[in-house]
């Protein structure tokens, strides 16, 4: 089957946050957004079918999670990533943010210090701090041509005996990196070292591009996978945030026994009986349509890269190699974060996510969600070059005063 992504559904009127946020966040409503990371691009059709058969029974009382749900999704993770989790490893969660304050709760103490690899996304570092843990910031390297890398040594220097649990995202957000194999083995010898758990955030995994691969942490060595809680979901693959499902993988018996002493404290329950049916069927059919998702998220990506090209005294596209979230960077514009910001919003009329709100080290970038129709990102591309051309313009008259 064929599938196009030329053209999607209008979302303004259904309550979707990016738009329903955006005079509250942007201070106008005269904005595309491509903010928030979930896409302008219809849930897969499959999806909505299985959900309007479920309807067709009517009753929607409690549901537990079946089993077939959690083994399509252990299918999916074996063949599609070759890590091979069990039924009982599994758990539900609502969120991948939950499922990361369940474990900082599990594994740690007040005061005790968490890893986070910044810049990252926002709730890596409000999660530590809300939950009053010591941050312990291993800013990721970068070099000239905007490649991101661990600091292993600059980790090394920060783990201390208080140091109990490091926040892994990976495919990485916002800086769009899939670790290699011998990246993550650096971070696994460290953390076996000093009796470290790992939370893998690994929420983007599927929406990598050729020729990269993804690794999952535990997927390293039966160490790794005796120290690793995963987390992992169908919410971002095929844009399936609003049904509120995700999942958590515990191999180990001991891990799975102390993140189960928090997570019964929150009581997570099981989700909803149209979830449960969303996620089984996105796992069982989802193949074909993600790659056909990915070959047109590339293609816009490319479109982003070719305004860089063309102004490259102002813009330079960060490398991607997985999510649709471009990390932009924007320092040759000049503009303090404030002002740019206001760049985006008044001139080119688009709401982006300030670099800075990913950590300090975002300073002078934008991230900018480009899961969107053909159609829509034909639109995000004649709005950032109109605003472009008008900066040259204005830098030109200026140089000759």
């Amino acid at each position: 089957m064929k599938y196009s992504f030329s053209v999607a559904s209008e979302r303004e009127g259904t309550n979707a946050e990016k738009y329903v946020l955006r005079k509250e966040l942007f201070g106008t409503d005269d904005i595309l957004p491509v903010w928030v990371a979930d896409m302008d691009i219809d849930t897969p059709q499959f999806v909505l079918d299985a959900v309007k058969k479920r309807i067709q029974h009517p009753n929607m009382g409690y549901e537990e999670v079946p089993s077939s749900a959690f083994m399509a999704q252990i299918e999916w993770m074996k063949k599609e990533h070759g890590v091979n989790f069990c039924l009982k490893d599994m758990f539900y969660s609502h969120s991948v943010v939950a499922s990361m304050h369940t474990a900082i709760e599990a594994f740690t103490k007040e005061g005790e210090g968490v890893i986070v690899q910044t810049p990252v996304y926002p709730p890596f570092f409000h999660s530590v701090l809300k939950l009053n843990r010591k941050l312990v910031k291993n800013s990721l390297h970068v070099n000239e041509a905007g490649r991101y890398s661990f600091d292993i040594e600059d980790l090394k220097a920060k783990i201390d005996e208080n140091t109990k649990l490091l926040l892994l995202c990976s495919p990485h957000n916002p800086v769009g990196r899939v670790w290699k194999k011998e990246e993550l083995e650096e971070i696994l010898a460290l953390c076996l070292q000093h009796n470290i758990i790992v939370f893998a955030d690994e929420i983007h995994a599927d929406l990598v591009y050729k020729p990269n691969k993804h690794i999952p942490f535990a997927s390293l060595s039966e160490a790794a996978k005796n120290i690793t809680v995963t987390a992992i979901g169908v919410g971002k693959t095929f844009n399936m945030a609003g049904f509120a499902i995700s999942s958590v993988a515990i191999p180990n018996k001991e891990l799975r026994e102390r993140f189960m002493k928090a997570y019964e404290k929150v009581h997570f329950a099981q989700g909803s009986s149209l979830s449960h049916v969303a996620f089984e069927t996105a796992y069982k059919e989802g193949q074909k349509w993600l790659e056909a998702l990915k070959k047109h998220l590339h293609v816009n990506y490319t479109m982003l890269e070719s305004v860089a090209k063309k102004y490259p005294q102002f813009l330079k596209i960060t490398p991607i190699e997985a999510t649709y979230l471009a990390w932009i960077d924007c320092r040759g514009m000049g503009l303090r974060d404030k002002a740019l910001r206001h760049f985006f919003i008044y001139e080119a009329k688009l709401g982006l996510n300030p670099g800075i709100s990913f950590g300090r080290e975002g300073s002078g970038f934008m991230r900018l969600n480009f899961a969107l129709s053909s159609a829509k990102m034909l639109e995000v591309i004649k709005r950032l070059e109109n605003a472009l051309q008008r900066m040259e313009l204005d830098k030109h008259k200026l140089g000759r005063i």
